[in-house]
């Protein structure tokens, strides 16, 4: 029997075909040996097609616009680079001088504080002498109001009572008195012309004391 369910692109037994009365043996391989060659011829025109278009189609990095952008693209890229370099350079100068600030800073507060303790000492210095000063201006006073020079003194109102001797030796010339106060020298206590050594009066209150080239006494 013929079988009639043939698909698409099958092929029949030749004998069925030739006893169906379809074709002869001659046709049917015929029809066979076409479908390959129609397939080949099929091929060969996609292919040429395919190279014709692709050689037609133009290269769009061969275009002016695309060289101008990659020209731009180069020069920015290169730009960019001389800034990067540009900033690298500017950035590492400002950290060494930023470190440097901070070094310097440190020495600057450090001799800030070397000042401080060294202003601190000079007034502790300041303050001693000025006590010493003080001290020593006392004792001056002090001394000097227990020492009588050259001149006539009322003992209890310009010089205080008490025991005096010469701060150095006399000479021979030289001579003291002492009177009754209010008597103008005229009544004598007690007087001397030493002519040297270091000459000692006793003073009392209601005297008066003269000294005449004998330089100082000094209260005791």
């Amino acid at each position: 029997m013929l079988n009639n369910d043939i698909g698409p692109g099958e092929i029949q037994d030749t004998d069925q075909v030739y006893q169906a009365g379809h074709a002869t043996p001659a046709q049917v391989a015929k029809r066979g040996r076409k479908k390959p060659a129609l397939l080949a011829a099929a091929a060969v025109v996609l292919f040429d097609g395919g190279t014709a278009l692709g050689t037609a189609l133009p290269d769009p990095k061969e275009s002016t616009a695309y060289k101008s952008l990659a020209g731009e693209k180069s020069t920015v890229e290169t730009e960019r680079d001389v800034a990067l370099a540009s900033y690298a350079s500017l950035k590492g100068k400002y950290d060494t001088l930023e470190n440097g600030m901070a070094s310097r800073e440190s020495k600057v507060a450090a001799r800030e504080a070397e000042v401080g303790k060294a202003d601190a000492a000079v007034k502790t210095a300041e303050a001693a002498v000025k006590v010493r000063e003080d001290a020593v201006t006392g004792a001056e006073k002090a001394k000097a109001a227990r020492t009588v020079g050259d001149g006539t003194w009322t003992v209890g109102t310009d010089i205080e009572p008490g025991t005096y001797r010469a701060a150095a030796s006399v000479g021979s010339t030289c001579y003291w008195g002492i009177y009754r106060s209010g008597s103008n020298g005229s009544d004598i206590i007690e007087n001397d012309i030493p002519g040297g050594g270091r000459p000692v009066v006793t003073l009392s209150a209601g005297q008066d004391f003269n000294s005449t080239r004998c330089g100082k006494w000094e209260k005791q």
